[in-house]
């Protein structure tokens, strides 16, 4: 299970430069509307320090962390759901995804044009999600005359029907689904952008990233959406550096984890998501899971065949096993337990399934 976050924003807010930080890739990021033509998409690990240390303990060949992969679009320009710039072609690429993160500028430069010549984090907002919610109309538009009479031959739950019609009516008073909590599971085969969850990453200058009041202030505007703050060329410096050296120049302006590595996290959070931990001689391994899940589901992560043959499964806990330095002293000393079907995995679990097929 991946993670998939579709990043949307007007031209020249800094998208591109924030996907290049995150991928380590060269996408074209240029000053004018347009540079991104077909949708990048990179796949970035999940930083989770936990991993090393459970490496180091079985001397494992290979660490594998959970992974959150990225879908960088066309900059949306008003008139998108009607065709103007590139279209709803782009809004195509992150019906797929599972968030929605947009990048609003905050940043002043003259040297890089903003498509509607100021700067307004607000006005951009506005912008972008009255093209995300034209496109969900559309969408809907076409779809409620089908669903009627799907209902009508008793091919589709009216539920579904009464879904999309309560979709249409909440959208058309100018919100979006996800800001006003809207139930989108039982029309979820639409695709609805704006009933996806939001992320918002505001591209500040340098100063800024010290500025608490500015960022308090940000912060209200998408509440209780997630914010992060960050500044996308400083993102690219840091991905270029040593660890060392990147917490040095993170501490410097009063920070002490990167902006992307917040988003990540951040990412992981609204979704509900969190990790289970496996590690032996070859591997040491992050595995992505929703909260709550039990023990099976979690197993048929790894192969179905784990979830349909699950026994039990031996649970250390992370803090467990890295005081006790190895699986044996774990289990004598009372810090190993054997878990059954009904149990609810907790984030960080160190696990041994034990499955018969």
């Amino acid at each position: 299970m991946a993670l998939t976050i579709g990043i949307v924003g007007l031209p020249n807010v800094g998208k591109s430069t924030m996907f290049n930080a995150l991928t380590k890739n060269n996408v074209l990021a240029a000053n004018y509307p347009f540079a991104t033509i077909e949708p990048n998409v990179g796949v970035v690990p999940l930083p989770d320090a936990r991993l090393q240390g459970l490496a180091e303990i079985f001397k494992s060949e290979k660490i594998l962390p959970a992974t959150v992969s990225f879908v960088d679009i066309a900059g949306i320009v008003r008139g998108a759901s009607e065709g103007e710039g590139l279209g709803n072609k782009f809004l195509a690429n992150i019906r797929e995804a599972d968030a929605i993160c947009q990048v609003i500028r905050v940043f002043n430069d003259d040297d890089v044009v903003h498509v509607d010549g100021k700067v307004s984090p607000e006005s951009d907002m506005e912008t972008i999600n009255t093209e995300l919610i034209l496109a969900d109309l559309q969408t809907l538009e076409k779809a409620v005359p089908r669903l009627e009479k799907e209902v009508k031959g008793k091919k589709t739950d009216k539920a579904v029907y009464d879904a999309a019609l309560a979709a249409q009516e909440l959208l058309e008073t100018g919100d979006t689904l996800f800001s006003k909590g809207f139930d989108v599971a039982p029309i979820r085969e639409l695709g609805l952008l704006t009933g996806k969850p939001f992320l918002y990453v505001f591209n500040l200058d340098e100063d800024q990233l010290s500025d608490e009041e500015l960022q308090a202030r940000l912060q209200s505007l998408v509440a209780p959406a997630e914010a992060i703050f960050l500044n996308a060329k400083l993102e690219m410096d840091l991905a270029e550096m040593s660890e060392a050296d990147a917490l040095e120049m993170l501490q410097s302006f009063g920070a002490t984890e990167s902006g992307l590595n917040q988003l990540a996290h951040k990412g992981f959070n609204t979704l509900g998501l969190q990790t289970y931990l496996t590690a032996g001689p070859k591997e040491t391994r992050a595995w992505t899971i929703h909260r709550g899940w039990t023990a099976p589901q979690a197993a048929g992560v790894i192969h179905t065949d784990f979830q349909k043959g699950f026994i039990k499964a031996e649970i250390i806990s992370y803090d467990d096993l890295i005081a006790l330095r190895s699986v044996a002293e774990a289990r004598a000393a009372g810090k190993a337990r054997m878990e059954g079907k009904d149990y609810v995995m907790q984030d960080g679990d160190v696990v041994e399934f034990r499955f018969n097929v």
